[in-house]
């Protein structure tokens, strides 16, 4: 631990404010849009954004929309939703585990696939 505290360094607890995020959406009823939900691989619902729109597209494919949050008014709308965590610009993910010996074996033998999040909450 440091003896020095300097004004500059955050606290580890503090959040550390992301800006703008592109947050990705699926079609609602008419013309809305509703925010997307992940799961964490321990299960726990999150909310996603991402820094740039071309990451965006290499994790979720060219075809997702998005909408344009900050990172406080998307902790805002999730938060009812039981989404507390916000993670920001994922990567790699591997899919879901198969149920069953024989679906455990192939899902450990299946390489990991880029550009996928763990299975999705609506």
């Amino acid at each position: 631990m440091c003896l020095f505290r300097y004004e500059d360094d955050p606290e580890p607890e503090e959040r550390v404010p992301a800006g703008l995020l592109y947050v990705p959406v699926r079609p609602g009823r008419g013309a809305e849009a509703v925010i997307r939900l992940f799961r964490t691989p321990l299960g726990a619902r999150t909310a996603v954004g991402f820094t740039r729109s071309d990451l965006l597209a290499a994790t979720l494919g060219e075809g997702q929309g998005y909408i344009r949050l900050s990172e406080s008014v998307l902790r805002e709308l999730c938060a009812p939703l039981g989404a507390d965590l916000l993670t920001v610009d994922p990567t790699l993910s591997a899919p879901a585990p198969a149920q069953g010996a024989a679906g455990t074996a192939a899902a450990a033998a299946a390489p990991l696939r880029a550009g996928r999040l763990p299975a999705q909450a609506a």
